[in-house]
Parts: C-alpha cells; structure tokens; sequence
C-alpha cells in the first residue's frame, strides 16, 4: 500500500470511541482558541483585502466578522487568513508551524454545508491535527530548515483528511484527497513577514478543502504522490531526508493533539520570540527595570529561531511580529506584549526605535538538545550603573507537553480576541458552546452565535502607549 493509502486507511478507521478525554479537552482549546484569533483576524487589513477578492457568492458558510456567508472554499479561504494573520494562533511540536489554522477553517465552513455534529466536527479536527502532525514527523526539521513554511506545506494534508473524514470518504477517496494535496501544498518562509504568510495558510485551508470535495466526486490523483521519485518527499525534503517510518510509526497512540498537544501563545507575535519575552517579562517585573537605565540587552536563542527573527529594523506591523528585537523592546517598554502593538504604525514608536538598537541578539553556541526542544532563550539586561540581569527559560508559558496554558488564561485570551468583533454577552455564549461541541445537533448552533454580531467594534489601529 502507498504512504497516501495506508494514511487514509487510518483517518477512514479512526471513531469517536477512539477519542480519549484528554484528545477531546485539547480539540476543545484549541477550536476556543482558534475561534478567537480569528475574529480578532477578521479585522485586519489583509483579511478584508482577501474578503474583497473572494468575491460576494452566498453560500451556507459564515465568513467570520462580517456577518455573510459565502460558499465552503471562499469561506475556509478567507477565515484561513484570518486566523493566521494575527500570528496569535496555537502552536504544536511535532509540525514546526500552526497546526488548527489550516484545518479549522475548512472543517467549519465545510460542516455548516453539512449541517455536521459537533461530535463529527471533533473527531474530524482530530483525525485533521494528526495526519498533519505525523507527516510532519517524518520530514522535520529538515522540511523546515530548507524554507518550506510547514504550516501551509503540512496543514493542506490537515484540511484534506479533515475534510475527507466529516463528508464519510472511502480509503480510495481519501488516498485521492491526500494525493491531490501534495500537488496543492504551497508556501515559502522567504514571505513571511507579510500578507504572504496568512495567505499561505488561507490557500492550504481552501486547497485542502478542495482536494476532498474533488475526492468525493471522482476526481484522479495518482496514490503513490508521496513516495515516487518525483513526489512531495523526494522534491520538497530531497532523497534520503525523510523516513516514511516515522510517519507511519504511531496514529493515535496517543492522538498528538493530546500529547504533546496544543500550544496556546499568549502574545500576538512569531513562536520563536515567546519565550525570550516571558525571559523579558520575568526581568523587569522583578527588578522594576525602567527603559530608562538600560544600556544594553543581549539575547540568546537557538539559530533555527533565530534565522527568520533577527529583524532589527522591522519594515511593517506584520514584519514586527518576528522581530526578536521589537518584542524586546515592547516587553520592556510596556511591561507587556498585546494586539495594539502591532497595529498601524506602533512598531514605528521612536522609544521603541530606540532601544531595539540596544538589543544585541545571537545564536546559542551550543546546538538543541533534541530537535524538538529549540524553544529556549537567555536574556541579559545591562544598566547604566553597571548591574546586569539574567534569567532564561526552556519553553514559553503554556507550551511545556502536558501542561497547557490555565483555563483563566485561555479565557482571558479568548475574550480579548472575541471582543473584538462581539459583544461581551456573545463571547460568552460562543465560550460554552465550545465547551459543550461534542453535544451540539449541529456546529450551525455554533455559527450562529458567531454571526449575530453587531458591526464590529474594534477600535481604530493606534499607537502603542
């Protein structure tokens, strides 16, 4: 059997009886999460451009912020791009990227046409995370380090068997959904920075999406477009770069959403950069660090993080996000890293300008432990009356394996981002609909709460304060 083919044989296979409590709890943080960055998202410049474009068919699936609804492809497009542009979005291990962006978006807009459980809608998200997350397995970090933005090179493979499993797809339709997908996966790292990085993941919802609904009518692909010569392994990762073992070696056992699960940001900005601002954070709170007295700020972080956040002259908001230097500043400037900081022409703030030339930033001498264990950073603050600060940690709050972000701070997040678009009463009745989804009739009782929603209220892009 094909990779395509034994991978299917395990998404058509997987039942709800297979879901274990702690799968279920984290498909539920993350739907929660995913909800929220993308009705902040839904706002942002570059969504409304995509909306724009999308055009204005009607259709059975809600286009989050706006209060339409459109077809399942344009709908899965653009709140593809809004759950991403934020760069809020969770995180996991295993896939070196987003993993619930790609998949969410689709599976939505695809369940709305289907009228779908919230049960069929769990399982199918699950199902989604872990042929996206085992594919990445076996490719990683390597697929990663080549430039390939993982998010949208492996999500199209989440949105596809997400897809697959909700419309019921045989193994044959499935391997052709997944077959499809690698002709469909497209993203580079070069483009992140801007409006390029959601769109990627936008495409990947929307193609994934795409490869299934094809799938289901007859479409052809051909079930060997992993492994042959000219395939997705050999031409994206290179001969003898992958290990097709390592893809197959687990499903389910346990789920990857589970362990090491979902990993929920707390601050609006590129992974790499968490924790070197909890390192930040952690100085200025302690010691009542002022910007004033510092002369100089050195920060540690592996080279693999490092490469695409060593910015020291962001060009755009959506630049700022991966700039290393930025966050720093941000995080001791404000004592804290937020949405407004990243909106219009914040990231332009002379105090800000200023002590970014102050943040010296370089590689660990050392390698990674593991090539999953690369989250680490070291920050040293230098005053002007010659003390100097240090402290470091292994992993940014709420991303240690097994320990996810506290429920008080998942809500706060939540309702933040909600906020942005609903009203606080809503926020709260789409917060218990997600905590009651595998009861749901149908995810339209979902999307409904999400819908009814006055114009959005988000304020004005403004300076930082």
């Amino acid at each position: 059997m094909t990779l395509a083919g034994e991978l299917a044989r395990r998404i058509v296979s997987t039942r709800q009886e297979d879901l274990t409590p702690e799968a279920i709890r984290y498909a539920k943080i993350g739907l929660l999460d995913t909800i929220g960055v993308t009705l902040a998202g839904s706002q942002e410049q570059a969504t409304r451009i995509a909306d724009q474009i999308a055009g204005m068919e009607t259709g059975p699936s809600l286009v989050f912020g706006r209060g339409r609804r459109t077809s399942p492809l344009a709908a899965a497009f653009v709140n593809g791009i809004a759950a991403n542009v934020l760069d809020f979005d969770d995180c996991t291990d295993h896939l070196g990227g987003h993993p619930s962006a790609p998949v969410l978006p689709a599976l939505l807009a695809l369940g709305e046409k289907l009228d779908a459980r919230g049960c069929d809608v769990l399982l199918a998200y699950v199902v989604g995370f872990e042929a996206e997350t085992q594919i990445a397995r076996g490719v990683n970090f390597h697929h990663y380090e080549k430039g390939w933005h993982a998010t949208a090179t492996l999500g199209v493979f989440g949105a596809a068997a997400a897809g697959a499993r909700l419309l019921g797809l045989s193994v044959d339709q499935t391997t052709t959904a997944l077959a499809l997908s690698a002709s469909l996966a497209s993203g580079i790292k070069s483009n992140l920075g801007s409006m390029a990085k959601p769109l990627h993941v936008g495409n990947c919802a929307r193609n994934g999406l795409l490869a299934a609904l094809l799938a289901q009518d007859g479409f052809t692909a051909n079930a060997d477009a992993f492994e042959h010569s000219q395939g997705f392994l050999n031409l994206f990762n290179g001969p003898g770069m992958y290990s097709t073992e390592r893809i197959l070696e687990k499903w389910g056992t346990p789920f990857d959403i589970a362990v090491p699960g979902i990993a929920i940001k707390q601050y609006p900005c590129c992974l790499s950069v968490q924790s070197a601002i909890d390192a930040m954070l952690s100085l200025v709170r302690a010691h009542g660090i002022r910007p004033e007295q510092v002369t100089r700020i050195d920060s540690l972080t592996y080279a693999r993080r490092l490469e695409h956040t060593n910015r020291p002259a962001p060009r755009s908001a959506l630049d700022a996000k991966l700039s290393v230097q930025y966050c720093l500043a941000r995080a001791l400037m404000d004592r804290k890293v937020v949405l407004a900081q990243f909106e219009g022409d914040a990231y332009r703030d002379p105090e800000a300008q200023r002590i970014m030339k102050l943040v010296h930033a370089a590689a660990f001498p050392h390698g990674a432990p593991s090539e999953n264990d690369d989250f680490a950073a070291e920050i040293r603050i230098t005053t002007v009356d010659g003390e100097s600060y240090t402290t470091g940690l292994n992993r940014p709050v709420g991303h240690e394996p097994g320990i996810p972000l506290s429920p008080d701070l998942l809500k706060q997040k939540f309702e933040q981002c909600a906020t942005r678009v609903l009203s606080a009463d809503q926020a709260v009745r789409v917060y218990a609909l997600v905590s009651n989804i595998e009861n749901l009739a149908s995810i339209n009782e979902l999307t409904a709460a999400l819908a009814a929603q006055p114009e959005p209220r988000r304020e004005r892009a403004r300076a930082a304060r």
